[in-house]
């Protein structure tokens, strides 16, 4: 019980660290000064490392045994190859949202960023309805339509912002923050639809979850190869596929392998209530390190509304009714 509690705490440790630094170390690689690197090679990158990491765990799973660990390979992918396919449409979509999300932190603060993303839970919450037919409780519509407002305050211009947009000196900077938050909306939407995918695949087969993200790794390595060539093709044969990379972009990319791993870590381990604390604490140590550190945000008073309602969304989103039962009638109690 001891291990099991402090494997829940180590988890929400994990995700807050993984959530908060992936979104200001990206922030920073994105505006610092210096040669720029291309991030859609990084995407190639940790997708590779992931596929990686994960090869490491099944080598675990399967008692450090390498030509057990070779057979499982060949039996799980080469040998299953309608169900190895499956995972072509999720790694696609996993792939045009990371780059998405690269895209986005290039031209939004952090802590705009952090709060709008939380979008993903209502398109992750309607996928779930129409794809797996999820019943979803009347609290959680109510906490979805909690969160679509504090997103819409979070984006709701200042007055200061308004007057700026009316000069035409700022009008390119307007432009690259409506440009930051598509990315953003297509992302949640690409997230939601492959996330409730994945969930469906992984309740249908007895494959471990680590088998699964190998799968998703090569189809996402392959993805992210043909978005470098269509995108990216001339800038890589000038200056290399690794140009522009320094240690805070090989963290990024480390970061960003990880991410799935912690959060499968946290579903396992502890539960949505713990998973939305983790988000809270993140998008406020975003907010902090955004406005002190990196001086690219100034919260407003519709800021803050709007986050409160987004994290207060998430508790109420994750929140499930505990049922009690009565021992001396038998009977359940909510």
């Amino acid at each position: 019980m001891q291990k099991q509690n402090n494997l829940k705490w180590m988890s929400l440790i994990a995700l807050i660290l993984q959530t908060t630094g992936i979104v200001l170390l990206l922030r920073y690689s994105r505006t610092r000064k210096g040669e720029r690197y291309i991030s859609s090679t990084a995407i190639v990158a940790s997708e590779f490392i992931k596929g990686l990491i994960c090869v490491v765990l099944v080598w675990f799973e399967n008692d450090c045994s390498f030509p057990r660990l070779f057979r499982k390979l060949n039996e799980e992918i080469y040998g299953k190859p309608s169900e190895t396919f499956k995972l072509a449409i999720p790694s696609g979509l996993y792939a045009i949202q990371n780059n998405l999300l690269f895209v986005a932190l290039s031209y939004l603060n952090a802590a705009t960023y952090q709060v709008t993303y939380q979008l993903k839970i209502l398109t992750t919450a309607l996928c779930s309805v129409f794809m797996l037919r999820k019943r979803i409780e009347k609290h959680q519509w109510f906490s979805l339509c909690m969160l679509a407002l504090g997103v819409a305050f979070v984006t709701w211009p200042s007055s200061d912002e308004v007057a700026k947009r009316a000069a035409s000196h700022v009008q390119r900077s307007w432009f690259q923050q409506f440009i930051g938050f598509g990315a953003v909306l297509m992302a949640t939407l690409t997230s939601g639809f492959a996330g409730v995918y994945f969930e469906k695949i992984l309740k249908t087969g007895p494959t471990s979850v680590w088998m699964r993200n190998i799968q998703l790794a090569i189809f996402g390595t392959l993805f992210g190869l043909v978005i470098v060539y269509v995108f990216d093709y001339n800038a890589v044969m000038a200056k290399g596929f690794f140009q522009g990379y320094t240690t805070i972009v090989w963290i990024v990319v480390f970061l960003q392998a990880i991410g799935g791993l912690i959060i499968a870590a946290v579903i396992k381990y502890a539960d949505n209530i713990i998973k939305g604390f983790a988000t809270s604490l993140s998008i406020i140590l975003s907010s902090v390190v955004s406005y002190f550190v990196l001086n690219d945000f100034t919260p407003t008073a519709f800021f803050f509304m709007g986050t409160m309602l987004v994290i207060t969304a998430t508790f109420l989103y994750g929140w499930e009714k505990k049922v009690k039962v009565n021992p001396s009638t038998n009977q359940e109690r909510i």
